[in-house]
């Protein structure tokens, strides 16, 4: 088992709270999706502990980190990563892995801090964002429509169905006086999703970081999406899982990990 140590950092008014996971070697820092906390990741930290000294963040509007901050950019989430690595990683280039909104955040701070990055992996991510403005009010009336506080874990997993996110989402209720709830509100991951919505290729075809875009088997994005990345910025690897969902580094984890130790070798 792994010695973990949780880092507050403060940043402009915003707590972060960063887990110092343990391990030895080069530093990577995890940044995991939206809704969701570094917890979720921890299985993947202790699988790259053998080779590299892992971080993990959780994002602001998320986890234990502030849980309504005033500034939901992009820019400011950016901000946050450099400012985790260069505190807890000082005069390291450090890798960056992130899942879908975290490797959102992940590409934007390598195309912004090269100096920072040495290599990028990202899980389930693209720079296109979406032209509808009704999928980001979708999610958000989504996690509006949680009947919270839930009684308990059972009354969660009652709603939420079975599955290893609902499992995910259920280990990271926060035990209130009066039952269960996330530890995210509706509105901020709506605000969240709204930003990462935005198309940002200028800050892709800029990338200088080694990087690696791995798709699920029944992921978000199509061949055609996922061969415009590479299209619109020469060099970019493209790995396919042969299995997993949006959430593979849940629902596929062995081959997840395998793409992850892969890219950071």
């Amino acid at each position: 088992m792994m010695q973990r140590r949780r880092t507050m950092i403060e940043r402009d008014g915003v707590s972060l709270a960063v887990t110092e996971a343990g391990g030895s070697g080069p530093a990577v820092l995890l940044l995991h999706g939206l809704a969701g906390s570094s917890r979720e990741l921890m299985p993947t930290a202790e699988a790259l502990a053998d080779r590299h000294r892992v971080l993990l963040l959780d994002q602001r509007g998320h986890g234990f980190s502030t849980r309504r901050p005033d500034d939901l950019s992009r820019d400011a989430f950016v901000a946050d990563a450099v400012a985790v690595i260069e505190r807890l990683a000082p005069g390291e280039r450090v890798a960056l892995v992130g899942q879908s909104m975290g490797a959102h955040t992940a590409f934007l701070a390598a195309s912004h801090r090269p100096d920072l990055v040495s290599r990028l992996v990202m899980l389930e991510a693209h720079p296109a964002g979406s032209a509808d403005p009704q999928d980001a009010a979708d999610l958000g009336a989504f996690f509006a429509s949680w009947p919270i506080p839930f009684a308990d874990a059972a009354a969660a997993r009652s709603f939420l169905g079975d599955s290893p996110l609902t499992e995910a989402w259920v280990a990271d209720l926060e035990q209130t006086a009066s039952g269960l709830r996330p530890r995210f509100d509706a509105d901020v991951m709506q605000a969240v999703i709204t930003a990462v919505h935005e198309p940002r290729w200028a800050e892709w075809e800029n990338l200088a970081a080694l990087t690696t875009a791995v798709f699920a088997h029944r992921g978000m994005f199509s061949p055609d999406q996922q061969a415009e990345l590479a299209a619109r910025r020469p060099g970019t690897r493209i790995l396919p899982l042969p299995d997993g969902s949006h959430d593979a580094h849940l629902d596929a984890f062995a081959a997840w990990v395998r793409a992850l130790r892969e890219s950071l070798a």
